[in-house]
C-alpha cells in the first residue's frame, strides 16, 4: 500500500478507536514514553552554563531515538499496517474531541467543574475564569490541538513515512514539556521550541486553510488573514483565527499564566464575547467537519493517483 493509502486507514483507525482505556491502561502510551524520555533527559542535561547547549543535545538524542525505533519498525517485511496502527496511536482525533467535549459537560454543571476540566488541556490559571473564559480556553484548545494532534502529524507521515511522524510527535512533545520561557527552561529548551515552530510552520497554515475550506467560508479567511499573525504564537493563531471566523466570536485576549495577567489581543475582536457550553460543542462540531474534509481530499488523491 502507499504511504496515502496507510494514512487514510489510520486517520479512520483513530477516528473510530481512538485511545482505548483496557488498551493503555496496561500498555504505556507511545506519547508517554516519550514524556519519559524527555524527562530523563531534562533531569539529566538541564544544569551547569551550558544549558541551550545541553538542550540541542537532548533534542537530538530524542530525534536520533525516533528515527532508530521508526525505522526499525519500517524495516519488518510487510509492515505497512503496522505503520498505519502505529501512526493512528500518535493521531489524536477522537480523543481530542472527547476532551474537549467533556469540558463543555462539565461547564454545565457547574462553572467550578468547568474550570477543573479546562485546566486539563490549557496552561492558563483556571480559578478566576468565568463561564466565557472557560470556553474560549476550550475552544483554542481544540483549534490548536487540530494542528498539533492531528493534521501536524498527518502532513509528516505523508511526507515522510513512519519516520516523519514518530520525529514530529517527539519534538512536539518535548515542546510542551520544556519549551517553556522560564528561568528552568528558557535556555534548555531553546532548541526544542523553535523546532517544533518550524515543524508546524505549514501544518497550522494548512489547518486554518482547511477549517475555512470546510465552511467554504470567506468571513473566516478574512479574520484568519487579519489575526493570525497578531497572536502569540507564530503557529496557533491560524487554526484558532480560521475558528472564531467560522463561529463569529472573539477568541484569545486577556488572560492569567503563573498569576500574571498578560494583555493579549483578541482574535476576531468584533465577534461574540458571551461563550458558553453550546460553543465548545459548536466547536466540536467544526473538528469532525473540517476532519472529514481533509480525509475526502486524501481519498479523492488516492484514487486519481
Amino acid at each position: 500500500m502507499t504511504t496515502l493509502e496507510l494514512l487514510l486507514i489510520a486517520l479512520l483507525l483513530d477516528a473510530i478507536l481512538g485511545e482505548p482505556d483496557w488498551l493503555w491502561s496496561r500498555l504505556p502510551h507511545p506519547a508517554t514514553v516519550m514524556g519519559r524520555a524527555v524527562e530523563w533527559l531534562d533531569n539529566r542535561l538541564n544544569h551547569g552554563e551550558n544549558r541551550r547547549r545541553a538542550g540541542t543535545a537532548a533534542i537530538s538524542i530524542l530525534i536520533g531515538g525516533a528515527l532508530v525505533v521508526s525505522l526499525l519498525i519500517t524495516a519488518i517485511p510487510h509492515a505497512g499496517l503496522i505503520e498505519a496502527i502505529a501512526a493512528a496511536i500518535l493521531l489524536a482525533q477522537r480523543s481530542l474531541t472527547q476532551h474537549v467535549t467533556e469540558v463543555a459537560d462539565a461547564l454545565r454543571r457547574s462553572l467550578s467543574e468547568g474550570r477543573r476540566a479546562v485546566s486539563m488541556i490549557v496552561g492558563r490559571d483556571p480559578e478566576n475564569l468565568d463561564e466565557s473564559a472557560v470556553a474560549r480556553g476550550a475552544i483554542e484548545s481544540a483549534a490548536e490541538n487540530f494542528s498539533d494532534g492531528v493534521i501536524a502529524p498527518a502532513f509528516w507521515f505523508l511526507l515522510f513515512g513512519l519516520p516523519g511522524i514518530v520525529v514530529y510527535k517527539v519534538i512536539n512533545t518535548a515542546d510542551s514539556m520544556i519549551g517553556h520561557r522560564n528561568e528552568r527552561y528558557e535556555e534548555f529548551g531553546k532548541a526544542a521550541a523553535r523546532l517544533d515552530d518550524i515543524i508546524n510552520w505549514a501544518p497550522a497554515r494548512l489547518t486554518g486553510g482547511l477549517i475555512c475550506l470546510a465552511y467554504w467560508s470567506q468571513a473566516a479567511w478574512d479574520v484568519m488573514q487579519a489575526d493570525a499573525q497578531h497572536h502569540r504564537s507564530p503557529n496557533a493563531g491560524w487554526p484558532e483565527a480560521a475558528m472564531a471566523g467560522v463561529l463569529g466570536i472573539a477568541i484569545s485576549g486577556p488572560r492569567s499564566y503563573n498569576g500574571a495577567m498578560t494583555d493579549l489581543p483578541w482574535v476576531n475582536p468584533l465577534g461574540r464575547k458571551p461563550l458558553g457550553p453550546m460553543d465548545i460543542e459548536a466547536s466540536v462540531r467544526v473538528l469532525w467537519r473540517s476532519w472529514l474534509v481533509a480525509v475526502a481530499i486524501l481519498a479523492a488523491t488516492a484514487l486519481v493517483f
